[in-house]
């Protein structure tokens, strides 16, 4: 990626607003520390200035000019950090460590204070130069003015190398700013064309592509955790999808052609004179009965795994459901000769969709009535596990299933070779996982009671719901 780009980045853009935002918070920093730097050095030197002033004004009321000079001699002999210069009446310089003053005359009545640049001072180790002074001028009772100052220029020095020492760290920041927000920028951009990369694969029919990841755990490798994630769900969808499309054009099939052969028979036998038409007609309905069945369910299971949760959600008493669906079946069992019970918990609640699950139980009995021979046993139950799960669950003394065959019969259009004599079209165990896992739960397969006479060993099949919230 070019700068030019780069710098239209929202990252780097971020940057550069932290940075402004880090800019002025420095200069209000630097404005504060200049200020009350400087502040603190002027009333120090100003209450300095102001004590030396009162000390020379007793002075010079106790011996006069001569003694001021002497005191000015002394000072100066004592390396004190004042500087002085009186003047008499007419401005001629009396004596002092200034050579002039920097006003001609004492204006005003009082002290008048003032900032001023030294050019010299009396005593000869000084030497020249402007230097930084802030001093006070006194009117003296005998005409005379007084001048006392103390020179500043190490307080301005230090003030200003502190100042220029924060402003090259600042400048220093800005730059190591920028450079970071540039690699920075850099990362993050590699990191979002990875996923643009595969999104891009996506959108030309790649569902392969993958995001691949860099092990670091931060936010990019979690998008793209569930990105990948999300197009390995949709690629199983279709593969779903396409299996069922291939499932449906196999299976339906000999349905179609037997439904054909039927109304072609039956078309000639009316022709020829013999045969029933009303018997055709109603054989061809319930053949085109049980194909709109079987699309019905289809599509049922397509709609569950397609949105991943039950459409409507709710929360009922999972006892109540159980009891209305063993109402429906008990007369069923009683036709096929079957022994049935139900033992169901109350006060129990779950949430779902009531019309899927009930759409689930019933296919569970329909299969334990279809396989239990007469003289058989099924027990429906529903109870709360002691893990918190709801447990739907109908036990059969059929011949059951075996192991191996136990994970193959919840796939759609799956039958096994002692049901191809019994109608159906191998949708129902997997009407039920799919309902299992929309809302969250699974489908359990168990041996039931075991071998019992001439009955057995049964399947037990359990429709385990997580507890409610």
């Amino acid at each position: 990626m070019g700068l030019p780009q780069l710098f239209r980045t929202t990252p780097f853009r971020l940057t550069l607003l932290f940075l402004a935002l880090f800019g002025a918070a420095a200069a209000a920093f630097l404005a504060y520390i200049y200020l009350s730097t400087v502040g603190e050095v002027t009333q120090l030197a100003d209450r300095g200035v102001a004590q030396e002033a009162r000390g020379l004004e007793a002075i010079y009321r106790a011996g006069g000019d001569a003694a001021l000079l002497r005191r000015f001699a002394e000072s100066s002999a004592n390396d004190r950090p004042f500087l002085y210069l009186l003047t008499d009446a007419a401005g001629h310089r009396l004596g002092g460590s200034l050579a002039a003053a920097p006003i001609s005359d004492g204006r005003g009545s009082g002290p008048i204070w003032m900032h001023f640049t030294r050019s010299a001072r009396v005593t000869p180790e000084a030497g020249g130069g402007r230097r930084w002074a802030i001093g006070q001028t006194v009117r003296l009772s005998g005409g005379e003015t007084l001048m006392v100052a103390t020179d500043v220029t190490y307080a301005e020095t230090f003030v200003s190398r502190i100042v220029r020492a924060m402003w090259g760290a600042a400048a220093l920041v800005v730059l190591l700013g920028l450079g970071g927000g540039l690699l920075v920028s850099r990362n993050v951009n590699r990191s979002v064309a990875r996923l643009n990369a595969v999104v891009a694969g996506v959108r030309g029919g790649d569902l392969r592509a993958r995001v691949p990841l860099q092990g670091g755990r931060d936010e990019f490798d979690e998008l793209g955790a569930g990105l990948n994630d999300m197009l390995d769900r949709l690629e199983r969808s279709i593969a779903s999808i396409r299996h069922a499309g291939d499932a449906i054009a196999h299976d339906l099939r000999s349905p179609l052609t037997r439904l054909r052969t039927r109304l072609e028979i039956a078309l000639l036998d009316v022709e020829a004179g013999k045969g029933d038409p009303k018997a055709a007609l109603a054989q061809a309905l319930d053949d085109a009965d049980a194909l709109l069945a079987t699309f019905t369910t289809v599509l049922a299971i397509a709609r569950l795994e397609a949105a991943g949760a039950t459409p409507k959600s709710a929360s009922f008493d999972p006892s109540q459901l159980a009891a209305d669906i063993a109402e429906l079946y008990e007369p069923a069992c009683e036709e096929h000769g079957l022994d049935f019970k139900a033992e169901l918990t109350p006060g129990l609640s779950v949430r779902g969709d009531r019309e899927f699950l009930a759409q689930a139980l019933a296919n569970l009995l329909d299969n334990a009535v279809k396989y239990t021979p007469r003289g058989g046993a099924i027990m429906l139950r529903s109870r709360r596990r002691s893990s918190g799960e709801i447990e739907f669950s109908i036990t059969d003394t059929g011949p059951g299933v075996c192991d191996q065959d136990r994970g193959r019969i919840v796939q759609r259009f799956v039958r096994l070779e002692n049901s191809r004599n019994q109608p159906g079209a191998g949708l129902g165990l997997s009407l039920v996982a799919a309902v299992a896992h929309a809302h969250g739960g699974r489908l359990e397969l168990d041996e039931g009671p075991g071998k019992v006479g001439e009955f057995g060993p049964g399947l037990r099949v359990a429709l385990v719901l997580p507890r409610a919230a």
